[in-house]
């Protein structure tokens, strides 16, 4: 096969992976000599706290993925470089004489202002600069209405995926066939340390594994509970999600396999594995939703809602405090923030109360709350935290209707009924019995003592009353009734 370039180089980003990679795939067709560089981006690693863990993450899948491009061709590997992306990609290219530079899409917008810039500079000396689609099933414009617009409602965005879907965008993009074009060059110095891009080493949870491997490991476990999914996931308790959210954010897993695992899983009848797709179809459903209605990352997509008056002040201030520090005295809110703080991630269940109860109980902008997460949790997704926090708000598409509030009590005891997984955050509290975990300040305060608990010193009294707070959103979010 005749190849178009001689020299190439792929930029690895959130695609950390050497098998079913997209633009890996192309390179390797097209090019005789194929160079792989991962840039440590400057422009974004300066507003991360030097103990992220994320990096810690990224870090270490890419000590595996140069061993993988090692293993398809002895001598191949990563070039890793340490700078702003937008300068150093077009200055490598230049160096390696290579005439394409291959990546796979990253619709963010910071993301597509940057491939813009790179995409310019690269062709001042005539590079080309080649993007594909890898991170979703269907992207951008893929999946539209019967008269060409985006959707703006899940449900029918669900089944149209569903009807385009085929085994055609499921098939895995081969990388071994082609491993021949992968290059040595002398510029490889290996992964640099931490320290040497100025961060610090930090405890990941070992259930998450490193790279593809951890990856493929998760999977083939959850495989094993996928028929229980549509139950087991909602009790934060129980081991019931598939843990492979963060895998996919940064792509040492493909989002091809896993649809395609859960597709055929549901036409035999699993309905957990139903539910499964589901959720990957929602991941698509806000990647489409960033990409036309980039204002929804700044704003509310529906504009009228932000009109709405949070709370704002010293006193927001200082509930604000307390729900990040898990103190707000509501225990499974409190349990489900300490989570994200000690492990950098957070049961999607609890994502939902903890993010209703500081929109809708506290009063408080969801913005706050989106940039709370944005900077804890390990599987940070631009589009989908979006997504979550503005139907927590009622304020995105497809949201949950602005009276509709979680209660945080009856939230628990439906979802930790014997408060595990509150014991488990909030060990102060262990000796409760159930009856008493979820809402310990209606208990008799000797009750509460005999169990080794004061509340006000050991465990915070409730910030707010949920049934007061429940007037008061009702009255603050009486601006956009003409909305709903």
């Amino acid at each position: 096969m005749e190849k178009t370039f001689k020299r190439a180089l792929i930029w690895f980003r959130r695609d950390l992976r050497a098998s079913d990679q997209a633009a890996l795939h192309h390179a390797l067709k097209s090019a005789e000599q194929v160079f792989c560089v991962f840039v440590f981006d400057s422009d974004i690693l300066s507003e991360l706290p030097r103990s992220d863990r994320r990096v810690v993450f990224i870090w270490s899948a890419l000590g595996a993925l140069d061993a993988d491009l090692g293993a398809l061709k002895p001598g191949a590997g990563l070039i890793v470089r340490h700078g702003s992306a937008k300068d150093v990609l077009p200055q490598l290219a230049a160096e390696l004489q290579v005439q394409a530079v291959f990546c796979n899409h990253d619709d963010e917008p910071a993301a597509l202002a940057r491939d813009a810039l790179v995409g310019e500079r690269l062709a001042s000396f005539g590079c080309q600069f080649k993007s594909f689609k890898d991170h979703v099933v269907f992207e951008r414009s893929e999946v539209l209405t019967a008269v060409g617009k985006p959707y703006s409602v899940f449900t029918p965005y669900k089944n149209a995926w569903l009807r385009k879907l085929e085994p055609f965008y499921l098939r895995a993009y081969p990388v071994l066939p082609y491993a021949d074009a992968l290059a040595s060059s002398p510029l490889r110095r290996g992964v640099p340390s931490l320290a040497e891009i100025g961060f610090e080493a930090t405890d990941l949870s070992p259930h998450l594994g490193v790279g593809s491997a951890g990856a493929q490991e998760l999977l083939d476990d959850f495989l094993q509970r996928i028929d229980r999914y549509d139950d087991s996931r909602n009790f934060p308790a129980v081991k019931g999600p598939s843990y492979l959210s963060v895998h996919l954010r940064f792509g040492t897993v493909s989002i091809r396999q896993l649809a395609s695992e859960a597709w055929q899983r549901m036409q035999a009848g699993q309905h957990g594995a139903e539910v499964w797709l589901s959720e990957l179809i929602w991941r698509d459903f806000y990647h489409q939703i960033m990409h036309h209605h980039p204002h929804a990352m700044r704003s509310a997509f529906r504009p009228a809602y932000d009109a709405i008056r949070w709370e704002t002040g010293a006193d927001a201030d200082r509930l604000f405090e307390a729900w990040c520090t898990g103190a707000t005295g509501y225990p499974l809110v409190d349990a489900a923030v300490l989570q994200l703080n000690q492990t950098g991630y957070m049961h999607n269940r609890l994502r939902m109360v903890s993010a209703c109860f500081l929109i809708k109980d506290l009063g408080l902008d969801w913005r706050r709350g989106e940039a709370y997460f944005a900077e804890r949790l390990l599987d940070f997704d631009l589009a989908a935290n979006n997504g979550g926090w503005q139907w927590a708000s009622s304020s995105g598409c497809d949201a949950q209707p602005y009276f509709r509030i979680f209660n945080p009590v009856t939230q628990s005891e439906k979802f930790d009924a014997e408060g595990k997984f509150i014991k488990r955050y909030l060990p102060q509290l262990a000796k409760l019995p159930p009856k008493l975990i979820h809402a310990p300040w209606t208990a008799k305060p000797l009750a509460v003592q005999a169990c080794g608990v004061n509340l006000g010193q050991d465990y915070p009294l409730p910030i707010v009353n949920h049934d007061e707070a429940r007037q008061a959103t009702l009255a603050r979010y009486a601006v956009v009734k003409s909305a709903q």
